[in-house]
């Protein structure tokens, strides 16, 4: 379905309850099975149904701000002329976060089989929800929510949730170890978390530029943990010799 289809439907769904709005939507758009031709993160359905998470994860804290918003944008890369109509869409949605759990089952059901698309889609979540300073505790449930949705398992979901939110146990989390992992599992771990995240194999396999920020803030976090556990251990191990 072209991007014309897009403007026209969201054109038409004007007026009535944020419910009524977006189910028409949704409805006149359809969300069957992406056509083989097109890759599932190049479909309408895919970008109605993570503009409407995105806006519905912004309200989760009560107040859906502008800067969220122009965050989405940029990172989703809205085409000039489409931008009227995907905010529209964004307004719409984000006047509460009743029925996310839908959208986040629908973007798992376009991706199924694709996990790091998965886990781009969630690490650009919370990169918009940081995008005002502070990642508030309820966009916080509200992603762990849409994480279990996704399918990931636990040590991924808390690896990119230590990309931006921070504490004692991030570099381990980010890397998805436990602190007491042997130096052979963290290069292993640390080799694999590299080639999976490394944006030059995620950009090549052409994927959208939202895909790529998030590869490459990934990959920077992974670098720092890595750096940060390297460091300490070597660090110990000299204090050690030196005793």
């Amino acid at each position: 379905m072209s991007l014309k289809t897009l403007t026209q439907t969201i054109g038409s769904g004007t007026g009535g309850s944020l419910r009524g709005a977006v189910s028409a939507l949704l409805a006149r758009l359809g969300f069957g099975p992406a056509r083989a031709a097109t890759p599932a993160h190049r479909t309408v359905a895919f970008t109605i149904a993570v503009t409407t998470l995105a806006a519905k994860m912004a309200k989760a804290d009560g107040v859906a701000l502008p800067v969220e918003a122009q965050t989405f944008e940029r990172l989703f890369e809205i085409p000039a002329h489409e931008a009227k109509n995907v905010r529209r869409l964004y307004n719409l949605a984000a006047r509460d976060v009743a029925g996310y759990e839908i959208y986040a089952g629908r973007i798992a059901k376009l991706l199924k089989g694709e996990p790091v698309f998965l886990s781009s889609v969630l690490a650009c979540l919370y990169h918009i929800a940081a995008a005002d300073g502070i990642i508030h505790p309820a966009e916080d449930r509200f992603l762990e929510n849409v994480g279990t949705i996704f399918g990931l398992d636990r040590s991924e979901y808390l690896s990119i949730r230590a990309s931006y939110v921070h504490d004692r146990q991030s570099p381990y989390a980010i890397l998805g170890l436990a602190p007491n992992a042997s130096d052979e599992e963290l290069k292993a771990r640390y080799r694999q978390l590299v080639r999976e995240h490394h944006p030059d194999s995620v950009c090549a396999s052409g994927v959208p530029h939202e895909f790529c920020v998030a590869a490459n803030r990934r990959l920077a976090a992974v670098n720092a943990a890595y750096d940060a556990i390297t460091r300490e251990r070597e660090g110990s191990r000299r204090s050690k010799e030196t005793a």
